[in-house]
């Protein structure tokens, strides 16, 4: 395990002292047509990442906790804060809280558990990560989000993130930023590419498939990833643009499904179940499925689709369910 891990390389567009707004891409996936149904609340996810800005004034009261796996801060367990700003930029996109102020996330009243697995350089071993997943399932996380990977297939990894699956703990990575646009070849980068996990591709703010988006035959699904508006570091906001901006968008949806589905069907959902309710509400974008998987993210499809005949042509059926 000599291999290290890293963020899914990122890119930072901009800079924000205040914001006051739902960010683009949360509105894109139909997050707030569902808020009044479900907002996260009970749902525990466990963020592997950086760390937090633990004291951001749209994060301090979704954080319920966490530990540091990196040899930051002398390696001192206690102190996941973030010092890089990945992990505080996906916090904000799963679970900003809706306080009037600055952004909203997806899963406004999620529970967020801070698992620090990548120091402030955005690395990690994979020992650190094993760990953290872990952790995770001792916690007893529903959901873990993952927007890091490597390029070496490491089975201590693979393992842990079979064992989560089997403790019915949701796993979602981003699938990575090496794309070439090209549907005919594959890039894999791990956790991402395992079967086990959720594995998440990303569009641009039109829907069209972004240029760096990993493909292959294991993404599930694509959210937005460009030009992406969260938190950020000292109480900041940034628009990110990668694969990790697409992943906690659909962490966040899994929060919102899994609330109100435990409410309809008056139990717990397994995994298998929760994956299932995840794809049903997603729509063809018309890419090749190693692009883009099951489609778009789109959370009120359902209740669209009810609308739609059924000889509908699937190539013209996103079209037809946003007009």
């Amino acid at each position: 395990m000599k291999h290290n891990v890293h963020v899914i390389p990122y890119k930072i567009n901009q800079q924000e002292e205040m914001v006051n707004e739902v960010p683009k891409g949360v509105e894109m996936i139909q997050a707030p047509s569902i808020w009044s149904k479900s907002k996260g609340t009970g749902v525990k996810i466990a963020i592997l990442d950086t760390g937090c800005d633990l004291d951001h004034p749209d994060l301090k009261d979704r954080i319920i906790g966490g530990k540091n796996f990196t040899d930051d801060d002398n390696s001192n367990q206690e102190k996941f804060e973030d010092y890089n700003g990945h992990g505080t930029h996906v916090a904000g996109t799963i679970a900003a809280s809706e306080n009037k102020a600055g952004v909203t996330g997806v899963a406004p009243e999620a529970e967020l558990l801070i698992v620090k697995v990548l120091n402030k350089d955005g690395s990690g071993q994979y020992e650190w990560i094993i760990n953290g997943i872990n952790y995770a399932v001792e916690q007893q996380a529903d959901i873990i989000s993952m927007s890091l990977g490597g390029p070496n297939d490491v089975p201590e990894l693979h393992e842990a993130i079979k064992n989560a699956v089997n403790n019915q703990v949701l796993v979602v990575c981003a699938a990575g930023n090496e794309g070439d646009g090209d549907e005919n070849t594959d890039e894999l980068a791990y956790p991402g590419c395992y079967n086990e996990v959720i594995s998440i591709g990303a569009v641009n703010l039109e829907r069209e498939s972004s240029q760096f988006s990993n493909s292959h035959p294991e993404i599930d699904l694509v959210a937005p990833g460009e030009d992406i508006l969260s938190t950020f570091l000292n109480g900041k906001y940034a628009s990110l643009s990668g694969t990790s901006m697409a992943t906690p968008h659909v962490t966040g949806a899994l929060a919102l499904i899994k609330e109100m589905c435990n409410k309809e069907f008056d139990r717990k959902l397994t995994e298998p179940e929760l994956y299932a309710q995840l794809i049903r509400r997603t729509v063809p974008l018309g890419n090749s499925p190693k692009l883009e998987g099951n489609g778009f993210l789109y959370l009120t499809v359902l209740e669209h689709l009810s609308s739609i005949y059924k000889d509908e042509v699937k190539g013209k059926l996103f079209n037809k369910i946003i007009s």
